[in-house]
């Protein structure tokens, strides 16, 4: 009689079952059994420790495994473990969204929950589309990422993530991001897209494109779009799922702009890294849109795990430690270090640029052309993870993203390893 396989004998060494994610089988390695982690690191099957310089695709916030988190889910699982979020609500996801509304810039009344950042996005955009009502288009930035799931795809235009899926895309209008020193080009393209009067939402990630090729915005440039957009009607987006708690400085990438958007989407950090959340904060007059004694007008938009109890419990737990006085410390000795290396190493001959935006270190090495399929990509990785350090570079841009328990000396290691690629390679 058969038996199910047991974790410890089969889970982890028979890999071939497991679809991995952003992988090309047929010429990737095999992936790296990780079995236990602890703070700032990963521990292989075999016993290897791999310094985590991305908070494992953004999403750790506190360290790997944090104890009072975990204690929280543990309680939490206790009670209740999971409820439906139609016709019942939990205290953790009303504290939650308290919390939230509270941390948030002004001007947001309601939390709608949902289960990933990309999932995030589309309650957005289905949001904006069905209140506006009218059919018109979406505006976005060129080289943006909002997720993988259709609508998400479809938000950021034609790019090389979604290129099979061209075809069955909804048409939206890009333009030029408001990159430094490129401000003017970003505003002409706007004001004509504006003159042309087709937008119903505009969506952006705010201050910086994360999977773009982690490219850093002009704040004031992209204020007065959303002020243009929001004077004309049009519902605007941000998508802060990479930039949110903390990461860019403040708590929300957002808290630097002068103009407030109308819905802001979030993920990845709610949790700590913990369990998958996505939230979608609107401004009250989004809320009332739906208001009607007609159940068809509703937002009829849910999912499974919407609200899940042990992740908005881990969610919870994340806010309070993110607002210790030694976790704001802590992100600003993160940023101090970055600037230190980005002051030593930004005019270095073989890059094109160092970039600092609160805990982001992004560098743009110099090579014959730049996209993310770049060879440069498959050779960092290897490089720093002979070194003991996991990064995953965007083609020739490496950035660190690291969770706020690393130290100094674990930044020093990070940046002597890119010195290397600097000084000693060819």
């Amino acid at each position: 009689m058969e038996t199910i396989p047991s974790l410890g004998s089969w889970a982890l060494r028979d890999l071939s079952c497991v679809w991995h994610p952003f992988t090309q089988a047929k010429t990737a390695s095999p992936p790296i059994p990780i079995v236990k982690s602890k703070g700032a690191y990963l521990y292989s099957e075999s016993g290897e420790a791999y310094l985590d310089a991305i908070a494992s695709w953004w999403v750790n916030l506190h360290g790997h495994a944090h104890p009072y988190i975990a204690e929280k889910i543990a309680e939490q699982a206790r009670d209740l473990e999971h409820v439906l979020f139609t016709g019942f609500t939990h205290p953790q996801a009303i504290v939650l969204a308290e919390r939230l509304l509270f941390m948030l810039p002004r001007g947001y009344s309601r939390v709608f929950y949902s289960d990933n950042g990309s999932t995030a996005v589309e309650v957005a955009l289905k949001m904006a589309f069905q209140a506006k009502g009218n059919g018109k288009k979406l505006l976005s930035f060129q080289e943006a990422y909002h997720g993988d799931t259709f609508g998400a795809m479809a938000a950021a235009g034609k790019t090389h993530y979604n290129r099979p899926f061209w075809p069955y895309l909804f048409q939206v209008h890009s333009i030029p991001p408001p990159l430094s020193g490129k401000e003017a080009e970003s505003w002409k393209a706007f004001e004509a897209t504006m003159g042309a009067g087709e937008i119903a939402a505009f969506i952006f990630e705010p201050l910086i494109q994360g999977a773009g090729g982690m490219r850093l915005h002009c704040g004031k440039t992209l204020a007065r779009m959303i002020e243009v957009c929001q004077a004309q009607g049009i519902i605007t987006i941000a998508d802060e799922v990479m930039t949110g708690f903390g990461r860019t400085g403040p708590l929300f990438a957002c808290n630097q702009l002068d103009a407030t958007p109308d819905l802001l989407c979030l993920s990845k950090g709610i949790t700590g890294g913990f369990l998958p959340l996505g939230a979608t904060a609107t401004k009250e007059f989004i809320f009332n849109a739906f208001l009607s004694s007609d159940v068809t007008r509703a937002f009829l938009h849910g999912h499974s795990y919407t609200a899940n109890p042990l992740a908005c419990a881990a969610a919870n737990a994340s806010l309070e430690l993110l607002l210790q006085p030694t976790c704001t410390a802590a992100r600003i000795m993160i940023e101090s270090e970055h600037r230190q290396f980005q002051r030593q190493w930004k005019k270095h001959p073989k890059l094109i640029r160092c970039d600092v935006l609160g805990t982001i270190l992004v560098i743009e090495y110099k090579t014959d052309g730049a996209s993310y399929y770049h060879p440069l990509k498959q050779r960092l990785v290897d490089f720093f993870r002979e070194q003991g350090i996991l990064i995953r570079p965007l083609g020739n841009v490496l950035y660190l993203l690291p969770p706020y328990c690393i130290t100094r000396e674990e930044l020093q290691k990070i940046y002597s390893t890119i010195a290397i690629t600097l000084e000693a390679w060819s």
